[in-house]
């Protein structure tokens, strides 16, 4: 049978196989015939040399496997043993709590690429609420009120911040003070008062005060022609409307703004967003003009300014009283006009000045019977604060009243009952009323008495908290 296969030479270990290539050494090759020999065998030779090799791998192969089969067997028999040992010395362990390489699921690294990380208002919503959880009902309402310096000191006339003001504030920490010329002598006089208070407020609750003015220029100017300051007063309203440039608003309104706020003031109730289209009305002065068309663009230009001077600002005396006949200073004023009527027509410069993001909306003391079917000023009118301010314009910051000591509110109802009225409208600020401590009592009343809910106090002080912790501190 040697005759099928033909050696060309002798072969040693290392030329054992073919490696498939022409002319390799020690190959092998079938004879044409194609038969193989029961003893013949690729790896060279008869099956008498290479039979007891295979038979002494395979005899090795099973050893180590039964070798194997029992190393894992006591492997885990030890497992079962050791356990609930090992469980006492790691203490708990937990494998999930274990260090993952940066770039793994699971790392850090990787956590921080695939968490969201919250937005500026959102870290803003959670301090506000953080603030809001942490103060009493009282510290709440208390914020709800901007006043004189005289009605929580009881000086006559305030031109310092002393001990009275650090006391007067951390009995009832205001959510600010509104300064008058009598209260303003000179540059150095209002910066020292101002900073004074500012810093008394901080320690009464630890937030920063509405330090406001009255700064629209012309007839209503605190500091502006105030001889103690050197600042020339810009001018009437009127004018600026009158050159149909908004460049010119902007400018004034920054102008205006950074002297304030050079001198520590942080809020202008500014600009008059009124419409002066009644010959015999008061505002013919302080408008920019007598229709939309020239007021809106002008006012939403002042927000800008007052803005970009960093001072917040209040766009006055929602819906309008431009078109009333009288002065609410002294006596209730009316229009006729509906909802429908004001919007073509009031209701725009104020939506001009939301648009351009007015921080406050001041109220004023119109009194519209089409609107809210009784003689009942804006300022205390849930159909006008909520169904027109924000409800129709769409707005959510901070809404205040017009001095709630003028005439046109206090020949309505009492102190108490004017802020708490106030309150229920959905006003978020009372200013001044003719008696603090009555309207602050009242107030706190109406929520023991549950006529005012605590949550609606809450919806309030949190949009002041918004502002302060946000434009502020």
């Amino acid at each position: 049978m040697a005759k099928h296969f033909k050696r060309e030479a002798p072969r040693t270990e290392t030329d054992r196989y073919d490696d498939g290539m022409p002319g390799s050494k020690g190959a092998w090759r079938p004879d044409p015939a194609g038969t193989v020999p029961e003893s013949a065998s690729p790896q060279g030779g008869t099956g008498g040399a290479g039979a007891p090799r295979r038979r002494i791998r395979r005899r090795a192969a099973v050893a180590l496997t039964a070798l194997a089969c029992v190393i894992l067997c006591a492997v885990a028999a030890a497992g079962v043993l050791l356990a609930p040992r090992l469980a006492d010395l790691l203490g708990g362990w937990d494998p999930a709590e274990a260090p993952v390489a940066d770039g793994q699921p699971g790392s850090p690294a990787d956590d921080a690429e695939t968490e969201p990380q919250p937005t500026e208002e959102e870290l803003l919503a959670q301090e506000v609420d953080a603030k809001l959880s942490q103060m009493t009902l009282e510290q709440k309402v208390a914020q709800m009120f901007i006043v004189r310096p005289e009605s929580i000191t009881g000086v006559g006339q305030v031109t310092a911040a002393g001990e009275a003001t650090r006391q007067a504030l951390a009995a009832t920490p205001v959510g600010g003070i509104v300064y008058f010329a009598d209260n303003l002598q000179d540059t150095d006089q209002a910066r020292t008062m101002l900073a004074n208070t500012l810093q008394y407020g901080y320690e009464a609750n630890g937030l920063p005060l509405f330090l406001c003015v009255d700064e629209e220029g012309g007839t209503v100017s605190r500091v502006g022609g105030n001889p103690g300051f050197g600042i020339a007063n810009v001018g009437d309203m009127c004018d600026i409307g009158a050159t149909g440039d908004t460049q010119k608003a902007y400018d004034i309104a920054h102008q205006i703004g950074s002297y304030l706020t050079d001198l520590g003031f942080n809020v202008d109730f500014a600009p008059d967003a009124d419409i002066a289209n009644n010959p015999e009305g008061t505002m013919g002065l302080r408008s920019f003009g007598a229709t939309a068309d020239v007021v809106a663009p002008m006012v939403a230009a002042q927000v800008r300014g007052f803005t970009d001077a960093g001072i917040l600002c209040a766009a006055k005396h929602f819906p309008g009283i431009g078109g009333a006949a009288g002065d609410s200073h002294g006596t209730k004023i009316y229009s006729q006009k509906t909802a429908d009527e004001m919007a073509q027509e009031e209701l725009v410069p104020f939506q001009a000045a939301i648009d351009a993001g007015a921080p406050f909306i001041m109220v004023g003391h119109l009194s519209a019977p089409a609107i809210t079917g009784d003689e009942d000023p804006a300022s205390i009118s849930s159909e006008i604060v909520t169904g027109l301010l924000r409800e129709r314009l769409g707005y959510d910051g901070i809404i205040i009243t017009d001095s709630m000591g003028m005439g046109a509110a206090t020949s309505t109802l009492s102190d108490a009952q004017l802020a708490v009225e106030a309150v229920r409208a959905g006003v978020d600020i009372v200013l001044m009323p003719a008696d603090f401590n009555a309207a602050y009592q009242g107030v706190l009343d109406a929520v023991a008495s549950s006529e005012i809910d605590e949550a609606r106090i809450d919806e309030s002080v949190r949009r002041i908290l918004t502002v302060k912790l946000g434009e502020l501190d």
